[in-house]
């Protein structure tokens, strides 16, 4: 596939100081996760879950690549701005990067949110919950946030029940601030460390 120009990684100096960047973000372990820094070829995933079925729940085209980068560029900003953002969610084994999940603060949140983003083929393992639960514990014990959400389409059934084993509730009073338009689930720190 021949990509467009802002999406092919830079090079010499450029590149270094991008990879020091990266460098400064925290990497969070599971058992059998990494969630590290996000990097511009990690992309080709993002697109990947974006362009799926999955991908109507990010963008109103999916289709329209140039919409899905903005929607990463901006989680990826979100690091510089407010202190968390994306990882890229990859596999302990072979370091193939599977997902995302996020502590995001996007046009239209009212809150910090946690988010996840998989790759079809990475669903119905738990991978998203172990990340899920690892991005979480950031945002409480080391951020010291004590509240998330996690806004999901009415539709979106698999985030959902994700949501729900993650131990978190619906919010009516957050999800009247949205009218009404979305479900809102809160993740209070006090109730759901482990």
């Amino acid at each position: 596939m021949i990509r467009a120009p802002h999406e092919i990684p830079a090079t010499g100096a450029a590149a270094s100081f991008a990879a020091q960047l990266q460098a400064a973000l925290p990497v969070l372990e599971t058992a059998r996760r990494v969630l590290r820094a996000p990097c511009i070829e990690d992309f080709e995933t993002f697109a990947a879950i974006g362009e799926s079925d999955r991908g109507r729940y990010l963008v109103d085209d999916n289709s329209d690549r140039d919409a899905l980068w903005l929607d990463f560029a901006q989680m990826v900003a979100c690091w510089l701005l407010r202190g968390h953002g994306v990882w890229t969610v990859e596999r302990k084994q072979d370091g193939k990067a599977i997902g995302f999940v996020l502590l995001g603060f996007e046009p239209g949140d009212h809150e910090p949110e946690l988010g996840y983003l998989f790759l079809p083929e990475a669903e119905g393992h738990g991978y998203a919950q172990e990340a899920a639960r690892a991005a979480r514990s950031h945002a409480f014990d080391t951020l010291g946030l004590t509240t998330l959400v996690s806004t999901i389409d009415p539709d979106n059934a698999r985030s959902i029940r994700l949501a729900e084993r993650l131990g978190a509730t619906r919010d009516a009073a957050a999800e009247a601030a949205h009218g009404n338009a979305i479900h809102v689930f809160r993740h209070n720190a006090e109730e759901t460390l482990q």
